[in-house]
């Protein structure tokens, strides 16, 4: 057993364990001080409302840290502060917004662009998976009198079923968790910040949004979209603003599917052809014991850390888990084929569904759509420019490219910078060191989930 432990310290890199240590001597650190506040002087039997605290208060005490802090409290005989009760609100009262066009028009329309979702698809192959399903989704559910898309047509009650509670997400995580590889990330771990920078466009789109007169949660469902994780953008939505869901839900994965045709405009303004030529060192092997340990981790500093980010985390890791265990072999197998597969069909079937003419051509669905595309276009430049202040800052250059595959859109994003890449340089092959931020993006655009939950829920 000893020997393992060495091998594997050995093997995973010094930035791990110290990334791992800030992070823990940061929570811990805070938490004690906050726990030791002068200010909190509640009974254990006290309530606390979330509402009531300061950010810094919301976030500290939204922490695993903090829970298990006050039950070693209460172990030796204090009197532990109380853990404030985060509940889910109430949906918010709004009043349904008339179409811009006639009922007639917009449905002829709306199967226009779902016909041209499914061209697309086909003929351009922009993520078939996803336009193929979304496109005839939108076409159903514009098909006159028989309202296929309301609450009792078969696209309402699957909607209702997977969509509206937050499930399908979930377990479109675990099989994406099956389906990836951490080992670029592992081998490069600088990458996840690349990973982090690229949720730039998260938080700053939730200021623009509150700008434009949406309120702090309708905001965070709307920036949410920048991380180009459509399961992330549902799970959200159905917490915070769950009238919103349809048009965040067809924003996320338009964008998603688009990532071919927003991107490279972007990365080929803030790159010069010199940078996007870079050719990078192979990535150094990694190995299966440290495939196994870090999902466990990633999980562990979540539960620690950011509990509200842990079912999407959670779900995360354990499609990983069983990816990497090698003991699981058709659990990995469901995961990433059956399981996967049918999530996919019907939650691209029922997001088209909320592409109906009376819900989808209104002025505030076009506000989310141009909110979205700004949400995603600031993600990938904020990853592009973290790459090339890197360079300036490090010996070994990374391509800046690899930065916009901090968006979590994998392995469609990763795909794209390969594509730049070798256009500048036919022997330049970005495609593994892109899954490195690309995988980060995942985690991150969870974490910052959890964070909008913590801070705004």
């Amino acid at each position: 057993m000893s020997i393992l432990i060495k091998k594997t310290s050995s093997r995973i890199t010094r930035s791990w364990w110290i990334t791992l240590a800030v992070i823990l001597l940061v929570g811990t650190v805070s938490t004690a001080l906050f726990a030791a506040s002068e200010n909190h002087t509640q009974s254990a039997d006290e309530v606390v409302d979330a509402a009531k605290l300061t950010p810094f208060e919301r976030l500290v005490e939204s922490t695993g840290l903090f829970a298990i802090s006050q039950g070693f409290v209460e172990l030796v005989g204090g009197d532990p502060l109380p853990i404030p009760e985060f509940k889910v609100r109430e949906p918010k009262a709004v009043e349904h917004e008339e179409s811009l066009l006639p009922s007639g028009v917009g449905k002829v329309i709306m199967i226009g662009i779902g016909l041209l979702l499914i061209w697309l698809a086909i003929k351009k192959g922009y993520e078939p998976l996803l336009l193929l399903p979304i496109g005839f989704g939108g076409i159903l559910a514009n098909v006159p009198i028989e309202d296929i898309a309301g609450p009792n047509g078969f696209l309402g009650i699957v909607f209702n079923f997977g969509i509206s509670n937050g499930l399908f997400p979930l377990l479109i995580f675990m099989g994406v968790g099956a389906m990836t590889d951490f080992g670029p990330l592992i081998a490069n771990p600088k990458t996840a910040l690349l990973g982090a920078a690229a949720q730039f466009g998260i938080f700053a789109t939730l200021l623009g949004a509150v700008a434009l007169g949406f309120d702090m949660r309708e905001a965070a469902s709307i920036g949410i979209i920048g991380g180009a994780d459509g399961p992330t953008s549902i799970y959200v939505t159905s917490r915070m603003a769950v009238h919103l869901l349809g048009a965040v839900a067809v924003a996320a994965y338009s964008y998603m599917a688009l990532v071919p045709i927003i991107q490279p405009p972007i990365m080929k303004l803030l790159t010069t052809k010199e940078e996007r030529a870079i050719k990078m060192e192979q990535l150094r092997p990694v190995s299966k014991t440290e495939k196994i340990v870090f999902p466990l981790v990633v999980l562990g500093l979540c539960i620690l850390l950011l509990p509200s980010a842990t079912p999407l985390i959670g779900c995360l890791c354990f499609g990983n888990l069983v990816r990497e265990a090698g003991v699981v072999e058709r659990l990995s197998k469901t995961l990433q084929n059956e399981l996967i597969n049918i999530v996919t069909i019907l939650l691209g079937l029922t997001v088209g569904s909320k592409l109906s003419a009376d819900k989808f051509l209104a002025l505030g669905t076009l506000k989310i759509l141009v909110l979205g595309c700004a949400a995603f276009s600031l993600g990938t430049a904020g990853g592009v420019l973290l790459a090339k202040l890197m360079n300036l800052l490090s010996k070994k250059k990374i391509n800046p490219l690899i930065g916009a595959a901090g968006v979590s859109a994998v392995p469609m994003a990763a795909r794209v910078v390969n594509t730049v890449g070798l256009e500048s340089n036919r022997g330049n092959f970005l495609l593994m060191h892109a899954m490195g931020p690309n995988v980060a993006g995942v985690i991150g655009s969870a974490v910052a989930a959890g964070v909008l939950l913590s801070l705004i829920d």
